[in-house]
């Protein structure tokens, strides 16, 4: 009998993919617990799951990874250096996923780094994620203008920028780099991406 799909998943689980993910997310928690307790074997080189971490999309299916993914790193409780490690060693779409589960993971600043070094990928898909709740929380100013930028320059929708509304209200030194890169892109004969003078106008200054 086929079980229900759990909440949260863009597309269908067959039933050997929810039995993959209960057991997935079991070993997890067992993680997390062992950890916790202090009584997580030395001896273990890579902890299971983050084994299906790295092998969710195959199971899972590719939308629905990063979902699977997510779910696990939050399960296992994961810690700045987990999660920096998954980071450093992922694919794409493995760093995507760390980046997503950021908002749940680490309350503070400590995370930054990732963030940092996403921004500087010309990957869409982790510039997108990379600019989430995580980063509309703990980026500086000067670090979330750049951000934005960086959305334009690439073409991410400025949509997928959390927050933006509130951080750009009344943010003048953001006004003018948007209207110098506006002014660039007009002199070099190029178009104005349509989503600079939505953030322009969130800023309050005319567009």
């Amino acid at each position: 009998m086929n079980r229900e799909t759990p909440d949260g998943f863009d597309g269908p689980l067959d039933a050997k993919a929810v039995a993959w993910l209960d057991q997935a997310l079991a070993e997890a928690a067992e993680s997390a617990e062992s950890a916790e307790s202090g009584s997580e074997p030395d001896n273990v080189a890579v902890p299971r799951w983050e084994l299906r971490f790295a092998a969710a999309g195959r199971h899972c299916g590719q939308e629905n990874a990063d979902t699977a993914r997510t779910l696990l790193l939050r399960r296992a409780a994961a810690d700045v250096d987990t999660l920096t490690r998954l980071y450093r060693r992922g694919t794409a779409a493995e760093r995507r996923a760390v980046l997503l589960a950021l908002p749940h993971l680490v309350p503070g600043p400590e995370a930054l780094p990732l963030v940092e070094d996403a921004l500087r990928t010309n990957d869409t898909t982790i510039v997108e994620a990379a600019v989430g709740p995580y980063a509309a929380d703990h980026l500086d100013p000067h670090a979330w203008r750049h951000a934005v930028l960086k959305c334009l320059f690439t073409g991410v929708p400025v949509a997928a920028v959390a927050d933006a509304a509130h951080r750009a209200e009344g943010d003048t030194e953001l006004a003018r780099m948007l209207t110098d890169f506006a002014s660039e892109r007009t002199a070099a004969g190029r178009s104005v991406p349509a989503d600079l003078h939505r953030v322009l106008n969130m800023t309050g200054e005319e567009s």
